[in-house]
């Protein structure tokens, strides 16, 4: 991606932030409680603030909505909030005259607070996927579209967090052995709640009733997305929900292991788009890359990892002085050091040329890390650990048989675990090509046998080990299309061949082409290398 298409998102990021960063307590006051509320043990302030954030949410006040939501409802949990739960909702009911729809809405920032600050219980794991069913029920089911916006952010939000919940209770449902007993016939009689076919189906009729598809179908082919849009797909909270449906689902089965489709999910969207939709939210725009690039790398296409993973960590930092302003903040900057680590065994993998800048980051964050990657004895280790830090927190779709007398007894299944030991046997086959690698870059001929002692491997095992190095040197990239389309090219700066036990080493056109251009320019470089005698292999 080129400066002018980096600024173009940067503009977006820049945006999608307003102005207004202290809470306006003036504002809020102004609004005068009833006086049969005044009993409510809830601080005037935050009395104030759902009473202002109810009026506008009646009147559907886009701007100052995204105030109080990324601003205001932040400052006053750091107030008065920080290790308890905001107000129960049947507290805050007579505030708002026992308005459904804001009860949700609250519902839904209520329960969030409490799996991000505090441990949820079994009953708030159910409440919380309850309000769920019935914020989605009234945005799919009523009778025509919902007269409701929200900010993109906020909606966003809902989807990020549905899924995390999701997530987050199946890890919760598969560890058994600490359970009383009342839980596990809490779980037992409501099998289908947080059940992953709820979960998708949610997803995808999000996905239907929007006609996003459609609509991105149209836009791609060079038309106007309104054509296609519908009596939903015409509404911002439809088209959004929907949208970001899509990057939803993109996760979802990343999470439960479908890599290929997980990138199936993103045919209609296209990633060098400028001014793409996801773009708008910068924690939408990073989980979409994250993914992504996550699905390459688990489908061995570690150079277009590589590209994805690049992509997004380049943006982040040119917009990192905006993240701050963020309450996203500290979730960006986790994703990114995920990234770095994934970048890392990538780069191990897959030997490729860096941005200056990401490649400085990347010596800062995990030299030591890199380093040992390239020794076989300390490698394995390594890239384990790099793997469990940075891999999403997997799931099984399907809970332990809770009607099973032996099932405290059985080892639960972990995820995680499973795909660990799935990259790590590819690993273990590529843990001596970079040793090799850099044996062949010394070397414009060698011997068989010679190079097997160096390795200290026999002759045979060093040719298994050459035709899998050839193999790999050849992957599918992404050139136009869909993400899963691509075309088989050479992704190292060697090329050889084996010859009566002999190895003839060369230059790929890659590593030619890099070459060429240095002895272009090497009259740029005299005074750097100081006279230093340049050779060339023949």
């Amino acid at each position: 991606m080129n400066d002018t298409e980096y600024d173009a998102e940067v503009d977006l990021v820049v945006s999608s932030y307003p102005i207004q960063d202290d809470l306006d307590e003036d504002l809020l006051a102004a609004d005068q409680v009833p006086q049969q509320y005044q009993e409510v043990q809830i601080p005037e302030v935050v009395k104030n603030f759902i009473l202002f954030f109810h009026r506008n949410i009646l009147e559907n006040n886009v701007y100052e909505l995204q105030a109080i939501y990324e601003h205001s409802f932040n400052k006053l949990t750091e107030k008065f909030y920080a290790k308890e739960s905001w107000p129960e909702p049947e507290a805050i009911s007579p505030l708002v005259n026992d308005d459904q729809v804001f009860l949700t809405l609250y519902r839904e920032l209520y329960y969030r607070h409490i799996y991000s600050r505090l441990t949820p219980t079994i009953e708030h794991r159910f409440h919380s996927y309850e309000n769920y069913c019935d914020l989605f029920n009234y945005i799919l089911n009523s009778e025509g579209p919902v007269a409701l916006e929200l900010p993109n952010q906020w909606l966003w939000d809902i989807i990020d967090e549905f899924i995390y919940q999701f997530q987050s209770f199946c890890n919760y449902r598969n560890r058994i052995k600490n359970k009383t007993e009342e839980e596990l016939a809490f779980l037992r009689d409501n099998s289908q709640i947080w059940s992953c076919y709820s979960v998708l189906n949610v997803l995808y009729s999000l996905i239907q009733k929007s006609r996003i598809t459609e609509q991105l179908l149209v836009s791609k082919n060079g038309g106007d997305m309104v054509e296609a849009a519908g009596e939903y797909g015409s509404r911002p909270l439809y088209k959004m929900l929907g949208y970001f449906s899509i990057v939803g689902l993109l996760r979802v089965h990343c999470l439960l292991g479908d890599f290929t489709l997980a990138l199936k999910m993103m045919d209609n969207i296209e990633l060098n788009k400028k001014q793409a939709l996801f773009a708008r939210v910068t924690a939408c725009h990073v989980t979409t890359y994250y993914y992504v690039g996550f699905a390459y790398m688990m489908m061995r296409r570690y150079a277009d990892a590589i590209k994805a993973f690049s992509h997004i960590l380049v943006f982040i930092n040119r917009t990192k002085q905006y993240h701050t302003r963020s309450y996203q903040h500290d979730q960006i900057n986790k994703k990114g050091d995920q990234m770095y680590a994934l970048l890392t065994m990538c780069v191990t993998l897959c030997p490729t040329r860096l941005d200056e800048n990401i490649h400085s980051q990347l010596r800062e964050k995990y030299a030591e890390q890199s380093n040992k990657l390239s020794k076989p004895e300390e490698a394995m280790a390594v890239f384990e650990e790099l793997f469990q830090f940075a891999c999403p927190k997997f799931i099984s779709p399907n809970g332990p048989n809770l009607d099973d007398p032996e099932v405290m007894n059985l080892t639960p299944f972990e995820p995680i675990q499973h795909y660990t030991k799935i990259f790590m046997a590819e690993v273990r086959h590529s843990i001596l090509l970079p040793t090799l690698r850099s044996y062949l870059k010394l070397y414009t001929t060698m011997g068989n046998e010679k190079l097997a002692s160096f390795l200290e491997i026999k002759p045979e095992e060093l040719r298994q080990l050459l035709m899998m190095a050839k193999i790999r040197s050849r992957q599918i990239k992404w050139v136009s299309g869909t993400l899963l389309e691509g075309e088989y090219q050479g992704t190292s700066d060697l090329d050889f061949c084996l010859k009566e036990d002999m190895i003839h080493i060369a230059e790929s056109k890659v590593g030619r082409r890099y070459g060429d251009w240095f002895l272009r320019n090497i009259n740029k470089f005299q005074d750097i290398l100081g006279g230093l005698e340049l050779t060339t292999k023949a």
